[in-house]
């Protein structure tokens, strides 16, 4: 990561966007060095709608990378560009039943627990239909559980999991399971019953990649959440 000089690669996020997580995941195991840019999202600042980002990207969310050859929003096609561009070291296995069952267990996390509880969701829950805490704590809960539940028993039953999901590297399966599981611990979600995805994600948790990119870590953490 670079924080103070011009680099070709531009990340724009947010420490606790896991989301944003993914992608520095994927950058420093591939040891891509890039510019940090903080995009604050919390609804009473809302960086993201400034007119500035909204110019270079109207989708008005984050991540968002940019290098000499492309501008991308949208965490899966940065991590595709990523291990298109930069192969070794790999996040995909090198056959397709292999990448095919990491990808299964990325979406499981990216398409059906994340999406329901990213932060526009929770503040919509909140300013729209009048959720209180508790309620929204609820309902994160529950999502959470179902999902981890549904990859708990899929790494049950591999025959390639190892250290990680998949093997004895980490693959893109662990770069979606390890922000996930932060967020599972921000929201006081229980893990008891999922032994094996608590292995594995404080395995992940053990390698630099994965130690550099966490929240505790960025240049806008904030001084109080600071490992």
């Amino acid at each position: 990561m670079s924080t103070d000089g011009p680099c070709q690669r531009k990340l724009y996020n947010y420490f606790r966007s896991s989301a944003s997580y993914r992608v520095r995941i994927a950058l420093a195991h591939k040891g891509l060095s890039y510019d940090y840019v903080p995009v604050n999202i919390m609804p009473k600042v809302s960086e993201q709608k400034d007119a500035a980002y909204k110019a270079l990207n109207p989708q008005m969310r984050i991540p968002f990378y940019r290098d000499h050859a492309v501008s991308i929003s949208q965490s899966p096609a940065i991590l595709e560009y990523l291990e298109e561009c930069f192969p070794d070291p790999p996040l995909l296995p090198g056959d397709h039943a292999g990448r095919a069952l990491v990808r299964q267990m990325a979406a499981l996390v990216g398409c059906d627990i994340h999406p329901l509880n990213n932060l526009s969701v929770l503040t919509y829950l909140k300013r729209d239909l009048g959720a209180d805490d508790a309620a929204v704590d609820a309902w994160y809960s529950h999502w959470i559980t179902q999902g981890f539940q549904a990859l708990e028993t899929l790494a049950a039953a591999s025959d390639m999991r190892g250290t990680f999901l998949y093997g004895d590297s980490p693959t893109l399966a662990d770069v979606y399971l390890v922000p996930q599981m932060w967020n599972a611990r921000r929201f006081n979600v229980s893990l008891e019953a999922f032994p094996l995805l608590t292995a594995i994600d404080a395995a992940a948790c053990a390698l630099p990649a994965f130690a550099d990119a966490a929240p505790e870590v960025q240049p806008d953490t904030p001084e109080e959440m600071r490992a």
